[in-house]
């Protein structure tokens, strides 16, 4: 079971970052350089030019910020959905708040990552998300 699993997996798992603080994307990116399976594809610094990347380079994984200008994550998330309905998002926060977790969802967000725990998760909900 395991080995079928990993034979889904990309050889490398290519993910754009969306995020407008651009020293908590680069330690994001600090984060991801560490597993040589992962890739940085690409960062947008909000919501409308996260919908324009990903739509351009279909990553197998967007990161996506809840609260970013011109268009929130979740708008973000519904549009890439809208057009790519596989996209893998998962929404980075520093809230813990049900309704966000709850939003994400409806937007067809994958998966919730909360910033305090994003060094110890980041890597393994990636990995998580694109084996489904």
């Amino acid at each position: 079971m395991v080995l079928e699993a990993a034979v889904n997996i990309p050889e490398k798992i290519r993910v754009v970052i969306a995020d407008d603080h651009r020293l908590f994307a680069q330690a994001l990116e600090a984060i991801l350089d560490t597993d040589d399976r992962i890739e940085v594809a690409g960062h947008a610094a909000d919501g409308a030019e996260a919908v324009r990347l990903a739509l351009d380079v279909n990553p197998d994984v967007v990161l996506m910020d809840i609260a970013m200008p011109v268009m929130d994550g979740f708008q973000a998330t519904r549009q890439i959905r809208k057009h790519r309905n596989t996209a893998c998002i998962l929404m980075l926060t520093g809230s813990n708040s049900r309704s966000d977790v709850d939003r994400a969802r409806e937007a067809g967000a994958v998966g919730y990552v909360t910033k305090d725990r994003i060094a110890q998760e980041l890597i393994d909900a990636i990995l998580e998300v694109v084996r489904r």
